[in-house]
């Protein structure tokens, strides 16, 4: 059994307590949050998508900590789960490792790529393991795409387009890009972080975008370019107008089929193939936060480091939103620069 502190009781905190019973091999024993209506479950905070923070949690049966720091010294907890703003990421991490603890750190992995290298570093000489948050490279449909395109069973991709927009989340934190990064960095990271995950490093970004609701750029639209490789572009944003519907597609078409995701549907991948009726596809049910909390779980317990999210790969994908950010900013063509 692993003993689970979570630290921030936000969304994606919230989010985590709830998936965490649905895992037999954890266990939640302590949470931290400095609102203590949060810290008692009083108080929740809402999701973008229908599934988050619904609020299961028995907050009696854990310790309650104001401080992050004195969850992660308590004996009792060997795993700490860090919910916090992204500032806050890189100090609780390395605080954590340091302290022999295992950590998830919920996306984005920090709030600059320095930030991240800081982490890579200490972890590299931790008795912990360490994973990043991505919850995608785990969703429903998105772990089918991966598999479809690894396995090459309907040829090469040709084309691959992704798109994540909706209204800004508003709240102080959503509201200073200096914290959030913008939605570049905290929204549009998840559909970086996958082209990655699908078709490695890119060796440069075109990127468009604009600042609406913060000082950082709150939609952007990127072209990521591979020598000989597939036309690559996703939208990301939060610009929205109040009450436009959140929206997570991707569109990808292969030498002998396309397939198409699209959350707002029950069944939501779409398979095409020549000569046939439209597939929906079969997928597991759920979302991807049960599936990638099980998947660190049993790293742990198996003693391996994690392979399907490297923190090194979290690491890279800032790196490539950083760039993604300064083609917005310049107007040109902007080079990724690539972790060793």
């Amino acid at each position: 059994m692993v003993r689970v502190g979570v630290i921030g009781l936000g969304v994606m905190g919230s989010t985590h307590l709830d998936a965490y019973s649905q895992i037999p091999d954890a266990e939640v024993v302590a949470v931290a949050d400095r609102d203590p209506a949060r810290l008692c479950g009083e108080r929740k905070s809402e999701g973008n998508i229908k599934g988050q923070a619904e609020g299961g949690f028995d907050f009696s049966k854990a310790k309650h900590y104001t401080e992050g720091i004195d969850l992660i010294h308590d004996p009792d907890v060997d795993m700490a789960d860090i919910c916090l703003a992204t500032p806050l990421h890189a100090q609780f991490a390395i605080e954590a490792l340091q302290a022999g603890k295992h950590v998830l750190i919920e996306k984005p992995f920090a709030r600059t790529s320095e930030e991240a290298k800081r982490i890579l570093g200490v972890a590299a000489n931790s008795n912990g393991k360490a994973m990043c948050a991505m919850c995608m490279r785990f969703w429903p449909g998105w772990d089918w795409l991966k598999e479809a395109v690894n396995s090459g069973r309907f040829g090469k991709v040709l084309s691959a387009t992704f798109r994540r927009v909706g209204e800004h989340p508003g709240g102080p934190f959503y509201s200073d890009g200096q914290r959030s990064g913008g939605a570049i960095l905290d929204l549009h990271i998840h559909d970086t972080d996958f082209v990655q995950h699908l078709f490695g490093t890119p060796d440069a970004v075109s990127s468009y975008g604009y600042k609406k609701n913060t000082d950082h750029i709150d939609h952007v639209t990127t072209v990521y370019h591979y020598p000989d490789g597939p036309h690559v572009t996703a939208e990301g944003g939060w610009a929205m107008t109040k009450g436009f519907a959140f929206k997570m597609t991707y569109c990808v078409n292969f030498e002998n089929a396309t397939a198409v995701f699209d959350i707002s549907k029950d069944n939501p991948v779409t398979l095409y193939e020549a000569d046939k009726e439209p597939l929906s596809v079969e997928l597991n049910p759920g979302m991807g936060y049960a599936p990638q909390l099980a998947y660190f779980i049993d790293c742990i317990q198996s003693d391996k480091g994690p392979e399907r999210v490297t923190l090194k790969e979290a690491a890279q994908s800032i790196l490539i939103v950083e760039a993604e950010a300064l083609s917005v900013e310049s107007g040109q063509k902007q080079p990724v620069t690539k972790l060793d």
